[in-house]
């Protein structure tokens, strides 16, 4: 059988980040298909780990199916380690998330973790963040202030219909930016009144990126 050698890609960096586990951590666990990946061999961790935090519910689904029973993040003290993958990533770890819409609770879990960890494959690596529409959780009732607003700031929003997040609010996908600036852009969408998230993460970027190859993984 031929294997998809993008899904092997993302099977790499998946197995290099079973190599951060240790008995008894706390650990969160982020969303999407790179994720998907380490979710499935995280069986063979079946009662090994502390507390398992999970980003979304799609997550916490298939961590059942491996038997792994996920907790309430305000019943964990502080994570250890947190794994999720990107949809964009540049060398210097700033991000870009949230094409699976789980933007917001992955930004919590990634704060709540002493370390972030971030596997992905190598078509997620780039110069400058952009290319991939930039997602913005918002309000429903401030759907469209918002997009007014961000248009401001030279984006193009699309609004995401017929998607809800976990947490009952809408997506706007921001579309025509070079994000030469992610830090500053972060802080300047975090501030637009009716924004819940931004899927920009500058202000807490990745400690490790684990980018799988066919013939191993690369780590910055």
């Amino acid at each position: 059988m031929q294997v998809d050698p993008v899904r092997a890609r993302k099977q790499q960096a998946a197995r290099a980040a079973l190599e951060e586990l240790h008995e008894g951590m706390s650990l969160g666990v982020g969303t999407g298909s790179t994720v998907n990946e380490l979710i499935a061999m995280l069986g063979a961790w079946r009662g090994k780990l502390g507390a398992v935090v999970s980003s979304s519910e799609a997550s916490t689904r298939l961590l059942a199916d491996q038997g792994i029973t996920t907790a309430d993040l305000n019943e964990v003290e502080s994570l250890s380690l947190y794994i999720d993958g990107a949809d964009e990533a540049t060398a210097a770890r700033c991000l870009i998330k949230g094409g699976g819409a789980a933007l917001t609770r992955e930004k919590i879990v990634a704060a709540a973790a002493r370390r972030f960890l971030c596997i992905i494959d190598p078509s997620k690596l780039v110069p400058v963040l952009g290319r991939f529409p930039l997602p913005v959780e918002v309000i429903p009732m401030a759907r469209n202030q918002v997009a007014r607003r961000l248009e401001a700031l030279g984006a193009r929003p699309v609004w995401r219909a017929g998607v809800v997040t976990d947490n009952g609010n809408h997506l706007l996908d921001l579309h025509g930016l070079q994000i030469t600036d992610p830090l500053g852009l972060e802080s300047a969408i975090n501030q637009i009144t009716g924004v819940v998230c931004v899927g920009l993460f500058a202000a807490r970027p990745a400690d490790l990126l684990v980018i799988g190859h066919e013939d191993g993984v690369e780590r910055i």
